[in-house]
């Protein structure tokens, strides 16, 4: 399951337009970073270190068993023919990585889409939930992490870190700056990948705190 993008997705559109918040590139490129966040957390890629046969820092695909998420898949086979920089990785799924996570949260029943004019283009798209149940569970978890200090669960820790690295957390939360200072502080704490600490982590975890903070510096 493509939990970290699809949940992404879905805490941009939570807005009375029903469309998703920030412009389009950095959207797009927040998207691609969560599908391949998702794909750390699967343990099918991860970031190349000394001893590898290819340049540390580069992400490589690993063997694995399973269904892969629709959404994540062409994410999987592009690493799979050669390992590539998070920035190169990034670049070259942002496009078309929307389109994905809208059609495939369309097949799951989470949101159905609306054509705004003729013209039948993704900025002329709404996409009204069909019910709140996900969005609303993930707003509160982001929000229980970042006020109440609550230890993130992976998903949530991943779209934070997206999120703070692409400044993107304004498209989500109106503050104060007293709050935006605790907001940037509590973000910050969570990029650095201390949320492992904060509650009991497998190899998974590991993994997608690792990749984490190779995949936010192509967002910088």
């Amino acid at each position: 399951m493509a939990q970290i993008a699809e949940d992404l997705f879905l805490l941009l559109l939570d807005n009375a337009a029903a469309q998703p918040a920030l412009e389009r590139d950095r959207r797009e490129r927040l998207l691609a970073a969560a599908v391949l966040l998702d794909l750390a957390h699967s343990c099918r890629i991860r970031p190349a270190v000394p001893g590898d046969p290819v340049e540390a820092g580069l992400l490589l695909a690993l063997a694995g068993e399973g269904v892969v998420d629709p959404a994540v898949e062409p994410a999987l086979t592009m690493l799979q023919r050669r390992p590539l920089a998070p920035r190169t990785a990034v670049s070259k799924l942002r496009r078309g990585a929307q389109e994905r996570l809208t059609t495939h949260l369309e097949r799951l029943g989470e949101i159905r889409r609306v054509d705004m004019s003729v013209r039948r283009s993704a900025d002329s798209r709404a996409w009204p939930f069909t019910n709140r149940h996900r969005v609303g569970s993930a707003r509160a978890a982001l929000l229980s992490a970042l006020f109440d200090r609550t230890a993130p669960t992976p998903s949530t820790a991943a779209i934070i870190t997206l999120l703070h690295a692409g400044d993107g957390l304004g498209a989500l939360l109106s503050l104060n700056d007293r709050g935006w200072r605790w907001v940037h502080a509590r973000a910050s704490e969570i990029s650095s990948g201390s949320w492992v600490d904060e509650s009991p982590t497998t190899l998974a975890e590991m993994n997608l705190a690792v990749t984490a903070s190779a995949v936010r510096s192509a967002l910088l």
